[in-house]
């Protein structure tokens, strides 16, 4: 049987269009003999059983279509957490943990007891649950238009015992009524343009559409919250919401025509802008 060294050695070869090669073999190799990929350098020499090596390929075989890695194991780390994922939910990217950093720099200005969070558009629950799990004073509400995504969340916060969460069938707001109230709304809402380029990538096509794109300029969604946002908003409640890196000034101005104040745009970890921050007055 091929050893661990040999494998990786193979799966780099055939997934030599990819950027991450050698780190999407790693990650499904061990995925596949339920190890840390530590431990394929600390053995180079372990020799897995037929099984292993069968599965091993079928995975690379399904890769190398361009399917992506978080589908394939199933799980995406996201902050602290390890989380469920499916066909059914976005993939978590590590930019979106700005957005959470961001949230819980909020949370010392913020008197009320219990914080009140909703995050829209949950998917996974990756934003929600990394909120309830460092701040369990906090009552947070996360919503999605998707049921399957909303069982996916569900799961996630069971599996990850949080408890200070509830999750609703929204689109955006639409589900919640007067007089309900939050000190701070959040949301990683779809916001690429429907004819952008980089939907036609493999791996962009395994992800379902209406969690990435939104509308001819990518901002239908957006424009969406900023309006509705407002209206459940407690005063000097913040909304935060991530955005395209070329898309900064156009959301600084929704957020200014709906009435937000101390507007400010965050840049990601590769200086592009990405998350719009502002204060309902």
């Amino acid at each position: 049987m091929p050893r661990i060294d040999e494998l990786l050695k193979n799966a780099v070869e055939q997934l030599v269009s990819s950027d991450t090669a050698l780190l999407d073999a790693e990650v499904l190799l061990a995925f596949v003999i339920n190890k840390q990929r530590s431990y394929l350098r600390a053995f180079p020499e372990f020799e897995p059983d037929e099984k292993v090596t069968h599965e091993f390929s079928r995975l690379i075989a399904r890769r190398t279509s361009g399917e992506p890695v978080a589908y394939l194991t199933g799980k995406r780390d996201f902050w602290s957490l390890s989380l469920k994922v499916t066909s059914d939910t976005l993939i978590p990217r590590p930019d979106t943990e700005l957005l959470v950093e961001a949230t819980l720099a909020l949370l010392p200005e913020i008197k009320s007891t219990p914080i009140t969070i909703s995050d829209l558009g949950t998917g996974s629950g990756a934003i929600a649950l990394s909120l309830a799990s460092e701040c369990p004073h906090c009552q947070i509400t996360a919503t999605d238009l998707s049921v399957a995504a909303l069982e996916v969340a569900k799961v996630n916060a069971a599996t990850h015992q949080l408890e200070n969460i509830i999750f609703v069938h929204s689109n955006w707001c639409s589900a919640f009524t007067q007089p309900q109230r939050f000190d701070i709304i959040v949301s990683n809402p779809p916001y690429i343009r429907s004819d952008d380029p980089h939907m036609q990538s493999a791996e962009l096509a395994c992800e379902p559409e209406f969690a990435l794109t939104s509308g001819e300029d990518g901002l239908d969604a957006i424009r969406l919250i900023t309006q509705q946002a407002k209206e459940f908003l407690n005063t000097n409640g913040w909304l935060l919401i991530e955005h395209g890196y070329d898309q900064g000034e156009a959301v600084q101005q929704l957020f200014h025509d709906n009435g937000f104040g101390q507007i400010e745009t965050r840049q990601d970890l590769a200086g592009n802008d990405r998350i719009c921050i502002g204060i309902k007055s």
